[in-house]
Formats: structure tokens, sequence, C-alpha cells
């Protein structure tokens, strides 16, 4: 187990209180003072000892690289499956629904239902800038565990409704919400306790949601044809049980942004320090990690390309129902997608650890270049083993894009602020993703098939690749004119010693004159 470096700080803090308390101060003068000088005068004194001592550290502790990360690692790996493994499977969700509120032949119905599993998906990503607020101020383990109570209670709810409609709401609103709160906190947790191993880490955690992805289709096919879809989403609201559980597991190395505020255990702070220097605080929104022009781009670029990401997880399964009739386990595909996606998360973590730097974007524009194509290849499939090879690619390279998410958001913008930068990101990408799939769901009913949408769904993967190709350059022309200002300070610096020993110069020599003589 990892210790907290919390709370040795804290009992730092106090203790300095306890020693500097303003009785000991009254009771016995401090040293040097003159006869008008008093208490005021006192506490100035004491203030400048404490700014000369250094002001409170604000740095991270180093990463451990282990021990108590370990049990964190599984934690978010149980996460990302029980979050992203349900929303994966909604394709199996999505027939389930068609059945019990309205018939599959209905379109109205088709692209009603389709704005369930769009909405919850979006409403993940779109949440996350508020969660890294809440990450930020409250830590973590509190804003996860919050999140993973909300999603039980939204789950549960969902079993209780009788038409489409109030799903919009308890699934698609407050059990994503709960998702997206217990789920921001799992990415930016693993910074925390690795730095040289957290490109393979992180592929261990996303491969959570790709074993899921393979289990729950299959446990979801037998539930919602043995019981019904009410009692499925019962059974599901274990998963969100237990993820409330891992949450506390979140153990902070550094405290809260609230923690810092308070400045010392407890809170009893002796007014008379109120004027003691502390290192401010961030500020709540951080709206400067925009002007590091390469994140910029980078929070363009992915919204853009994941216009049409969704689209096969909600919509692939209907169309396997329609293209492929005699086939009996259709969802199978879906299963094929997440089998290779956790492959593709722990391969490509692992490489993305060997990538210097901000080059790991060029492993995210590959997966772009293959998951756009793939999408197109969908409806060019007549046969059902053609259309697997396509899903298992697909799920390759998408296993690499969302491995290498987390790492690449620490090369541009530091530990520091990667936990807004990854919540901004998210919460653009929730809009395409939302409004990708009843997109698709409205061109099967205006055209009668999905060979247009799956068409259109692998251009926006394209077109965001090539923005991101950008990344490594503008990076790497903005960290030569840092270190190009870096040396002309450095310069500018030591010319003014340079003077400064001359200026001085002359006096010594004089006194050197005088002692020979």
């Amino acid at each position: 187990m990892v210790p907290s470096p919390a709370e040795p700080a804290a009992a730092q803090g106090s203790s300095e209180t306890e020693t500097l308390s303003p009785a000991s101060l009254g009771a016995a003068p401090l040293s040097g003072l003159g006869p008008s000088e008093g208490p005021e005068a006192a506490a100035q004194k004491v203030e400048v000892e404490v700014e000369l001592a250094g002001p409170a550290s604000t740095e991270p502790p180093p990463p451990p690289e282990g021990g108590w990360g370990w049990l964190v690692m599984l934690a978010a790996m149980w996460c990302n499956g029980s979050v992203f493994g349900i929303q994966n499977a909604c394709g199996v969700l999505f027939v389930a629904m068609l059945k019990t509120f309205g018939s599959k032949d209905d379109d109205q119905m088709v692209f009603k239902t389709a704005w369930v599993s769009s909405l919850s998906m979006g409403m993940i990503f779109f949440c996350c800038p508020i969660v890294s607020i809440f990450t930020d101020i409250f830590g973590c383990r509190q804003t996860a565990v919050v999140g993973a109570a909300i999603g039980f209670v939204g789950l549960m709810s969902s079993s209780f409704v009788s038409s489409i409609e109030p799903l919009y709401l308890t699934y698609g609103i407050i059990f994503a919400s709960g998702c997206s709160f217990a789920y921001q906190p799992s990415l930016v947790i693993l910074g925390h306790y690795f730095k040289k191993r957290l490109g393979l880490v992180n592929g261990i955690v996303t491969a959570g949601s790709s074993l899921f992805t393979i289990l729950l289709p299959l446990l979801l096919r037998v539930l919602t044809e043995n019981l019904d879809l009410f009692y499925t989403l019962r059974i599901l609201c274990v998963f969100m049980f237990v993820l409330f559980l891992a949450g506390f597991t979140y153990r902070p190395l550094a405290p809260s942004v609230r923690a810092k505020e308070s400045g010392v255990k407890g809170g009893n702070r002796s007014s008379l320090f109120s004027k003691r220097k502390f290192s401010p605080p961030r500020k709540i929104v951080n709206f400067a990690i925009f002007k590091v022009t390469a994140y910029a781009v980078w929070a363009v670029g992915i919204p853009l390309a994941l216009l049409g990401y969704f689209v096969p997880y909600v919509h692939l399964v209907k169309h396997v129902n329609e293209r492929f009739t005699e086939e009996t386990n259709k969802e199978v595909v879906l299963m094929c997608i997440g089998i290779t996606s956790g492959v593709g998360r722990l391969l490509f973590g692992r490489i993305a650890d060997y990538v210097p730097g901000v080059k790991k974007v060029y492993l995210q524009v590959l997966s772009f270049v293959f998951i756009g194509l793939m999408s197109m290849m969908i409806p060019l499939c007549s046969v059902f083993g053609a259309l697997i090879a396509v899903c298992l690619i697909m799920g390759l390279f998408d296993g690499c894009f969302i491995s290498i998410m987390a790492p690449i958001a620490f090369e541009l913008v530091g530990a520091q602020d990667v936990s807004q930068a990854i919540g901004f990101l998210l919460g653009f990408m929730s809009i395409p993703m939302t409004v990708g799939p009843p997109i698709a769901g409205l061109l099967r009913e205006k055209l009668g098939s999905y060979d247009v949408a799956f068409y259109l769904a692998g251009v926006p993967p394209l077109i965001g690749g090539a923005i991101l190709c950008f990344i490594p350059w503008i990076h790497s022309k903005k960290q030569r004119e840092i270190n190009k200002t870096t040396a002309g300070e450095k310069m500018e610096k030591m010319l003014e010693n340079q003077n400064s020993l001359l200026s001085s110069s002359p006096g010594i020599l004089k006194k050197e004159s005088d002692s020979v003589i």
C-alpha cells in the first residue's frame, strides 16, 4: 500500500501553526526586536522566515510505479469495463428496446430508440469537462464514488419505465452522467501512480472495456431472451455497485485544490498568520490549456474524427439482422470488435511507451485511417465471414486510438493540467458521438438500408486523422521557440553577471593597491 503524502504534509502544517502560535509570540519576544516592535512586527518577521524557508510545495510527488497503484489499475479497469462494456453492447439492448416498446419494423421507433444509446454515450463525454473540475476540487476518489452511486440510481430507475421516452432521462442522462463522473477520474488517477509504465497501464485498463464488450453481448442476449429488458437492467446494476466500491481505491497522492486552499489540517489557522504565503491554487476552469496550440488542434481533430465512430456500435447488429438473416449469433460482430480492441489496447499501449513524446499522435492517425476504411467496407461485405474480418481490424485500431489518449494528453499539457485537458476533449467528443447514430438511423429510414450511413461514417475519421498529422510539427516548433527564449534569457543573465563583475573590479583593484602601499 502506498501511503499518501498529503497526510504528513498536513501534519507538518499543523505543527508549524502550533509552534508559531500567538501565545508563544506574546510570552517570549523574538530576538532582534527593538522596543517599538510589537506583535505585528513579530508576525512580519516570522512571515519573512516562512517565506525564506520556501512556500508549500504544490508539485505532485513522483509516481510510485506500482504498489497500491496496481489495485488502482484493477479498479480503473473495472470502471472502463462496466461503463463502456454496457455502452458498446447497446446493439443488443437496442434490439431488446425495439421488441419491448414497439415493432422492429417501425421506422419511427428505430429513430427514437437510437437516441437512447447515442444520448447515453454522448452524455458520458459531455459531462467530462464538469467532472474534471470536480476532480480538481474534490479529488478522484470522492468524484468517482458519487458518480457510481448516481449511475446505479439511473440504471435502476430505467428498469421501471413503461415507454421509450422516460429512458432519455433515466438511461440517457442520469445513468450516463453517473458513468461520466465515475469514468473520468479513472483516467486521471493512473497518471498519479505511473509514468514510465503509463502506456502499458492505460492499455490494460482500457482493455477492461474490451473484455466486457466480448462477454456482455452474450450475457445480455441470454438475459433479454429468457427474462426481459427490465430484469436485465436490474442485473446490470450489480456492475455499478461494484464500481461504487472500486472508487474507494483511488487513494490520493497529491492534495486536491480544496485541500490546498484549506492550508493546514483541521483548519486551525491563526488570524495572525493570514498573510502567510502559499502558492496560489489553480483556477477552477483552466482555459489556459487552449493556449497550447498543439492541444487546441488535438481537441478539434479528435471530435471531428469521431462523427461516425459510434455508428457501428449502435446499428451494426440491426444491419446484420437485415443483411444476414440466416445467421443465428449476430452479436458475434460486437464480440469481434471487443476481442481485437483489447488486443490493440495492450499492444499499442506498450508500443506507445517506446514512441517518444508527441509522436504518439501518429499512432492515432494510423488508427483513424483504418477505422474510416473499415466503416466504409461494412456495406461491401456480402459474406458474413468478410464482415467478421472487417470488425476484427476495426477493433484492433479502435483499441489503439483509445489506449494512447491519456498519454498524449500528458505529453501536450503536463500532469498538472491533464485532468481538465482530458475533460474538455471528452466534452467536445460528446457532440459528434451523440449526433452520429441518429443521423445514421434517419438515413436508414429514408433510404431503406444502412449502406450510405456506413459509407459516410468512414469519412470523418480520415479528415480528423489528416488534421492530427500537424500536431508533432506544431509542438516541436513551439518547443524550439521556448528553448530559444530560454537560451536568450540565460545569455542576458550571464552578460549581466559579467557587467556586474566588471563594474565592481575597479574597487577591488583599488583596495588591493591600498593594501600594498
